[in-house]
């Protein structure tokens, strides 16, 4: 109760900013080095060139702890060592925000709406992988502004807002989480890891299928169950209060010119030229970084955009990804306090013991379980990068995993958990646009989560037995 007699109103507990958070982890780290012993490995270069630890030579040596004080200074470093990631990240959101405003993706996504719409055994699996395969390079955030047209659609055909809602989200988190192509969490962490950017894209896709055949099984029972029975939906009340037709969605208002069909042709030739000079050139950071401004001239001056306005979008892009850049470099602070320290190699001696008591079958799950857990506090999926790789790199030698299979483990963990955290921009953003309310997504998505924790597991389980490579 206050002074006029009125109840106080309850404070609701309020997410803090990545930033706070990822700060929060390096003076948590900070507080560890005075306290976990220093050590370290010896380790040895192998046959590709790259430094690993030898695992049976451990030793203890002399403490140095780190100052909490000095944490800006490793910030700054984090920012320094990662300065070619950092360019590469933004860079590429400006080249993707020249090309989402060509409207040539808005266009063709229309276009197989409106020819598959009346089939949803076709209409959901051949939307979903459009989803999957635009989010391969870029953050599932980007489909927020199509979302509310998707569930117009959707609601034309007869389906639920939530149906229309899942075919972006699940779609992209597909495309996203299997990490084929992703700039910002596969080449990250492979820069980390000293593997080849772009080995094991193979297995990817693989992997990237099987999530869209098993998901797109799931949405589409769902689908029909709830157009066959609309009280069985979560939003059953929600969305009886509205009517949608077909003129509503807007399903005729959007044309595929010349220039957008050349702006789609851009994009396909930017990433097989990308995905080439990474896997048959050995291209870095750098060389992606101009492919993404190649891509942003190209798909401008296709779509008839002028200087000013390709640099505006391209600038507008950068802006958007200028946080998540950041982030990286923050993130990278963890990796240097614990290596200053000199107890990221009693961390991961640890971290092995532990493993070792599961049987290795069971090694590359418990690491893709662990890294689903640590998403619950750092969702940026280039700053858990930063922050998990230095450790599960290291821990994959020691253990018999494949450093590839620890990639896929930080892949699958850090994406699928995303779209049921009410702390995930990329569900949240979808969600308030949809007008969805929180605990009826659940009410759908739990089911969808526990499809995908069991099928990540049994991928991750393949990938450890068939020693997925290079290393």
């Amino acid at each position: 109760m206050n002074s006029s007699g009125t109840p106080k109103a309850k404070k609701l507990f309020k997410v803090p900013h990545t930033f706070v958070i990822i700060l929060g982890i390096v003076l948590v780290t900070s507080i560890l080095t005075w306290i976990v012993p220093a050590g370290e490995f010896a380790r040895v270069e192998n046959a590709q060139g790259i430094k690993v630890v030898v695992p049976d030579q451990f030793s203890y040596i002399e403490k140095t702890p780190v100052n909490p004080l000095r944490i800006p200074n490793y910030v700054i470093k984090g920012f320094e060592s990662s300065a070619s990631l950092i360019f590469m990240v933004i860079i590429s959101g400006g080249a993707f925000n020249v090309l989402v405003n060509t409207g040539a993706l808005q266009v063709l996504i229309a276009k197989v709406v409106k020819k598959f719409g009346s089939k949803e055994a076709i209409f959901i699996p051949v939307l979903l992988l459009l989803f999957a395969a635009i989010a391969t390079t870029q953050s599932v955030t980007v489909f927020i502004g199509f979302t509310p047209v998707i569930i117009m659609m959707a609601r034309a055909m007869g389906f639920d807002s939530i149906t229309g809602a899942a075919l972006p989200l699940l779609g992209g988190a597909i495309g996203f989480s299997t990490g084929t192509l992703n700039t910002s969490t596969t080449i990250v962490a492979q820069k980390i890891a000293d593997l080849p950017l772009y080995s094991g894209i193979g297995y990817r896709f693989f992997c990237l299928f099987v999530f869209w055949i098993i998901t797109s099984i799931a949405l589409v029972q769902y689908a029909r169950k709830v157009r066959a029975t609309p009280t069985l939906s979560p939003m059953y009340d929600l969305d009886s209060q509205t009517t949608v037709s077909a003129s509503d969605a807007g399903m005729d208002d959007h044309h595929m010119d010349l220039r957008k069909i050349l702006c789609l042709l851009t994009l396909v030739g930017c990433l097989v030229v990308l995905v080439w000079g990474c896997v048959t050139r050995g291209w870095d950071l750098p060389e992606i970084s101009v492919v993404f401004i190649w891509l942003a001239l190209l798909s401008g001056i296709c779509a008839g955009f002028g200087p000013s306005k390709i640099a505006t979008h391209f600038a507008e892009g950068c802006k958007r990804l200028t946080v998540s850049a950041l982030i990286l470099g923050l993130a990278r602070a963890t990796s240097g306090v614990l290596s200053a320290a000199h107890i990221l190699d009693t961390i991961v001696y640890g971290c092995t013991l532990v493993l070792k008591v599961f049987p290795s079958y069971l090694r590359g799950m418990c690491m893709y379980w662990v890294n689903f857990l640590i998403n619950a506090l750092v969702t940026s999926g280039s700053g858990q990068a930063a922050v998990v790789m230095p450790i599960f790199t290291p821990v994959a030698d020691m253990v018999g995993i494949t450093r590839q299979t620890s990639i896929l483990a930080f892949n699958f963990g850090d994406g699928f958990c995303n779209y049921i955290l009410p702390m995930s921009t990329a569900l949240m953003g979808n969600l308030s646009v949809a007008n969805i309310p929180y605990d009826r997504w659940m009410r759908f998505m739990w089911r969808i989560c526990l499809i995908w924790i069991v099928t990540g597991s049994v991928l991750v389980f393949i990938a450890q037995m068939i020693h997925l490579g290079p290393m």
